[in-house]
């Protein structure tokens, strides 16, 4: 393992040592305990099984509410978690993100309102988000392949082809947040593309892919992930980080979890074959050593900096709302961002 790994490597084991492991049962924290069983299995460990575990048990006692697609993506924690243990409890959680993605009400084509039946999605407006990608199809392109549901696996394959075709702009090729359903726009409305929003673009594809197969969809998803790499690629600061609006260079501020996100996805279209190596590899070790090289240490624990905090797109001055919001260190998401980064360097360099 490298330098850089190593430096991961230790964050990740500071967040093991210092988190309550009963996090929200919510897509950033299910994104960093997928990252954690993800990093366990590139080692061929168990280093982190137990934080997992413990996480499931407080669920188990404590049965959460999977009612949106944020509330579905815990099941990437749960379901690795069934598969080492056989523990039927967390099958049962599985299986209540499982039957949420295969029965709640489509709102557009095979997409759910991301919201879904949520408090929070009883006042917004029913909306497609771009965040549903990472949320919502994820797990069932993994959970499909595993337990062979065809079924599944279709639902996943079909939904970036469907948000693509109401989030991403036909002519930069860069991702809206959302699309309003009853007002048949995407928010913004304005041509304003917020940087997490495509990172979760660019870092999920290559993980659906790597799960479906030889399936009907796989050229689309495949076109749709190079469209919008080569979007994001000229857009890259000269320090190799993105901004949290792509598209205002130098007016906003960079943002990590985005950056770490484009790293994570380039080094996997390089891995599989999708990317040009000669045009990408540089970039994306530029974008990943610069969130590394970011990281900060405090009481002997490393610490992620320049996470922009969790965003609701809104139709007024959409702009402002992103370019105000505040920026913290150590946002789940944000970490399992780069730890997503770390670990496809690390098979991209087996690969080689």
């Amino acid at each position: 393992m490298n330098e850089r790994f190593e430096q991961v490597l230790k964050l990740a084991r500071g967040i093991v040592k210092t988190w309550d492991p009963k996090m929200k049962w919510m897509w950033g924290e299910a994104l960093l305990g997928h990252a954690l069983w993800k990093l366990d299995k590139l080692r061929g460990t168990t280093e982190f099984h137990a934080f997992l575990k413990n996480y499931c048990d407080y669920y188990v006692a404590n049965p959460p509410a999977v009612n949106q697609s944020d509330t579905v993506a815990p099941a990437l924690i749960t379901y690795p978690m069934y598969l080492e243990t056989k523990n039927p409890a967390y099958k049962a959680l599985t299986d209540r993100c499982v039957d949420y993605i295969m029965n709640e009400p489509r709102l557009i084509e095979d997409s759910v309102n991301h919201l879904g039946n949520s408090p929070e999605g009883k006042i917004y407006p029913k909306s497609i988000w771009v965040d549903s990608l990472m949320m919502f199809s994820v797990f069932p392109s993994m959970y499909a392949r595993i337990e062979v549901l065809p079924a599944m696996t279709d639902v996943a394959a079909r939904q970036p082809r469907v948000m693509s075709k109401y989030l991403q702009d036909p002519a930069t090729k860069l991702w809206y947040h959302s699309y309003w359903t009853k007002q048949k726009t995407h928010y913004p409305r304005r041509p304003i593309f917020w940087g997490r929003g495509n990172g979760w673009v660019v870092a999920s594809l290559p993980m659906i892919l790597d799960e479906i197969g030889e399936h009907p969809e796989k050229k689309t998803i495949e076109t749709i992930f190079q469209d919008t790499c080569k979007a994001m690629l000229g857009i890259q600061r000269q320090d190799g980080g993105f901004e949290t609006v792509l598209n205002k260079p130098g007016k906003t501020y960079r943002e990590l979890s985005a950056t770490a996100l484009v790293a994570a996805g380039w080094f996997a279209g390089i891995r599989k074959g999708l990317l040009d190596k000669d045009t990408y590899l540089e970039p994306a070790r530029r974008a990943y050593g610069l969130v590394v090289d970011a990281l900060y240490e405090k009481d002997g624990v490393l610490h992620m900096p320049d996470i922009s905090d969790p965003t609701i797109p809104m139709p007024l001055f959409p702009y402002l709302g992103y370019k105000l919001l505040p920026k913290r260190s150590d946002w789940s998401y944000g970490l399992a961002a780069l730890l997503f980064a770390a670990i496809e360097e690390v098979r991209l360099l087996r690969q080689s």
